[in-house]
């Protein structure tokens, strides 16, 4: 960063409290197309989405306000100048870090919003494992008809990528694990594919949660996938590339037997092989990825990808489907 972080602070937090838009109208009413299409991309089948009395997933806030590639008349240039004045001082990077909703009321069909957005908060200069920089908040709030339906505060890091030294080998991200999903990555370690289970009502569910998308309930158990599946759905990766990765590769929806689906790497054909409807089966990859040193292994750690059976790489499924 070029410039004293005291001084780019006291520059930045003038932008506190400043207009990013104003009197914002979302681009088109709540409806129940729009409503469906997030559901089936979500896997949520509660009842309440659908029918007559139908209202709108209250994690859908921010899609009623999003304005697409042409954006929303209501922008101010304040937000811009803010980002320019990051990027000036070598914060040329951005990662979305977390978000916070309130529901006051649920959304229904034909409810038409509108939403002010103020710029909450700019952060003193943070050092992160990416690098420095400053987090920046927003807070949205969203009304129909005058009422307060919603408020959604998202927060970013803007900030100066690390430099790594040139000597340093690139290493694969690490999984993200945490009370909700451990037990998952437990049985990865074990050679365990394993899938929850409600024992509410017996739905399995995969990504891992802390309660039932089906009928609430907070109880479940697991069971052991038999590791065997078929592509649902891939992309290929070319660009933009990733360290630790070598393009092009094929990522995979991967369909379970057991019915739920998960994300990993299609291995074993060529990229350019890879077709929707092509039998995988699970392999556990143990990656070596210690410090120097580490004769202990503690850097090392285990994926599930997913290996296309033999005899089958010529497979061609429903090209349409991507």
């Amino acid at each position: 960063m070029t410039e004293g972080s005291d001084e780019l602070t006291a520059r930045l937090r003038v932008y506190e409290g400043q207009p990013a838009a104003v009197s914002g109208v979302g681009r088109d009413p709540v409806n129940l197309p729009m409503i469906r299409h997030w559901c089936e991309a979500m896997g949520d089948t509660n009842p309440a989405y659908r029918g007559p009395d139908a209202v709108a997933p209250p994690t859908m806030l921010q899609a009623w306000t999003m304005g697409g590639l042409s954006g929303h008349l209501g922008r101010t240039g304040a937000y811009d100048e803010l980002m320019a004045l990051l990027d000036e001082a070598g914060c040329t990077s951005v990662v979305a870090t977390d978000c916070e909703q309130e529901y006051p009321r649920l959304l229904r069909p034909g409810d038409e919003v509108v939403f002010d957005t103020v710029i909450e908060s700019v952060s003193e200069r943070k050092t992160t494992k990416l690098g420095a920089g400053h987090f920046v908040t927003t807070r949205t709030d969203v009304r129909v008809g005058g009422e307060l339906v919603g408020t959604h505060r998202f927060r970013i890091l803007k900030y100066a990528p690390r430099r790594r030294p040139s000597a340093d080998r690139p290493r694969r991200p690490r999984p993200v694990i945490n009370r909700d999903n451990a037990g998952f990555w437990a049985g990865v370690a074990e050679g365990r594919l394993l899938v929850q289970r409600c024992t509410g009502c017996g739905t399995l569910r995969h990504p891992w949660l802390p309660g039932c998308n089906s009928c609430g309930s907070l109880d479940w158990d697991t069971v052991e996938s038999s590791g065997e599946g078929t592509v649902y759905s891939y992309v290929v990766m070319h660009h933009p590339p990733f360290p630790a990765f070598d393009p092009p590769y094929a990522v995979g929806l991967i369909e379970l037997a057991e019915g739920v689906r998960m994300v990993s790497n299609v291995v074993g054909v060529p990229y350019d092989k890879v077709r929707i409807g092509l039998p995988v089966r699970v392999e556990f990859r143990r990656y070596e990825e210690g410090a120097a040193g580490d004769t202990a292994g503690a850097g090392a750690f285990t994926l599930p990808v997913f290996r296309a059976v033999e005899g089958v790489e010529g497979a061609v499924g429903l090209e349409g489907r991507r």
